[in-house]
């Protein structure tokens, strides 16, 4: 680009970044979250990147990008209105090198400014994936965690709706937390699940028989009258499943199948008064 134009455009910096900031892009930071003094500071750090690198070609352009663009999704900014304010900016450039240099010398600043406008839609992508993607990653490790409650005993609560996906990720945790919790019975609680259909209890179905393939005993809890009722009316034949009504009594199967039984022993207070506690033996 001429160095002329270069010289032209950083002896109006100041200007420009006070027309950016009071009548360009009045758009690009509308959150009503985002205070005045915290917008003011994002428009000068994107203005400042623009002028910087139009003038001095600077390196580490990409990082400054990649830093704005993570400040930006933060702040839940509207990437599509802030490049709408940008071209706004460019034009006010545009309109100001028309009354000095020709055509030719406006086309060479605009192929830079399009160049940065295009790095930071590219950057800005690219941080939202990532969000995405680590957004995704924790919701399929929180949202059907198998935990366990005793040696060799694991729980997986299921809450919502079950869909192929969800159930996808369902057996993966459920058998990679088979490993990792060496556990010899899985409780599978339907309980949070509201609607139980032909696909669902197929879902349920799959986990639960791959659930005794790997050699695990597993126990289908949580099935309520309206559930079960369904589940009759549907014609599942879950008569070769072992279930029960509550978690509480899966525990209670779970401990037997694992040589153990509930015992009340007995603890004595400092006043002598003696009240129950319950624990656990091994047969």
């Amino acid at each position: 680009m001429s160095s002329s134009v270069l010289d032209f455009i950083h002896q109006r910096r100041d200007y420009y970044i006070t027309r950016w900031k009071e009548d360009i892009d009045p758009l690009a930071f509308n959150n009503a979250h985002l205070s005045e003094v915290l917008a003011d500071e994002l428009k000068i750090e994107m203005i400042d990147i623009i002028l910087t690198d139009i003038y001095t070609e600077e390196r580490g352009q990409g990082e400054r990008l990649r830093r704005l663009s993570e400040r930006m999704i933060y702040h839940e900014l509207s990437l599509g209105n802030f490049i709408r304010g940008l071209h706004a900016f460019r034009r006010m450039l545009r309109n100001d090198l028309a009354a000095a240099y020709t055509e030719e010398r406006i086309l060479e600043f605009e192929a830079r400014m399009d160049d940065l406008i295009s790095k930071l839609v590219d950057e800005s992508a690219k941080m939202r994936e990532n969000v995405i993607h680590i957004q995704n990653h924790a919701l399929k490790e929180l949202s059907v965690p198998l935990i366990p409650v005793f040696d060799d005993v694991s729980v997986m609560s299921l809450i919502g709706t079950i869909d192929t996906t969800r159930a996808q990720h369902i057996m993966e945790n459920v058998l990679q937390g088979i490993v990792d919790n060496r556990a010899q019975v899985i409780l599978i609680d339907i309980t949070g699940v509201p609607v139980v259909d032909t696909m669902v209890a197929h879902h349920i179905i799959k986990v639960y028989e791959a659930v005794r393939l790997v050699g695990v005993h597993c126990i289908l809890v949580g099935i309520r009258p309206e559930i079960a009722q369904t589940i009759v009316s549907l014609g599942i034949d879950l008569r070769n499943f072992s279930t029960k009504s509550t978690l509480q009594k899966g525990v209670e199967a779970a401990l037997e199948i694992t040589n153990r039984e509930i015992k009340e022993v007995p603890r004595a207070y400092t006043d002598k008064i003696k009240q129950p506690e319950v624990g656990f033996s091994e047969k």
